[in-house]
């Protein structure tokens, strides 16, 4: 997909202010049994087509609305993931700005996730 200019700009401005990750860190905190929140930022339709084994979905659309409902610890540790780690980029930020500390975006989003034969899941409500 090619991204227009103002938004690489304003991901790569997100980027420096974030943490990432990379799908083999998340994958190696699962496999731990590590306790985080894993979080889908995608459209409704991408998640329901697969998603990352374990993920919850909130949309980049509805996130900032309802991330205190969700996870009302604001230290609690969550990771996003989104198609190629730039819309969960920009979530992260938005979420620091909330007063979430312990945010990490996952560079490389889902394609990485696939890419590396990690588990995938299907909306089971379909």
């Amino acid at each position: 997909m090619q991204h227009s200019p103002g938004f690489l700009r304003l991901v790569e401005q997100a980027k420096q202010r974030i943490k990432e990750c990379t799908a083999a860190d998340v994958q190696a905190r699962l496999t731990r049994g590590e306790q985080f929140h894993f979080i889908d930022v995608r459209e409704d339709h991408e998640f329901w087509i697969d998603h990352a084994a374990g993920a919850r979905h909130l949309g980049k659309g509805i996130i900032e609305r309802d991330i205190e409902t969700v996870v009302p610890d604001k230290q609690a540790p969550i990771v996003l993931y989104c198609g190629g780690g730039y819309r969960s980029a920009l979530v992260a930020d938005a979420l620091q700005q909330m007063g979430y500390t312990n945010v990490l975006s996952m560079d490389g989003g889902i394609r990485a996730w696939r890419d590396a034969d990690y588990p995938l899941e299907k909306d089971k409500s379909i």
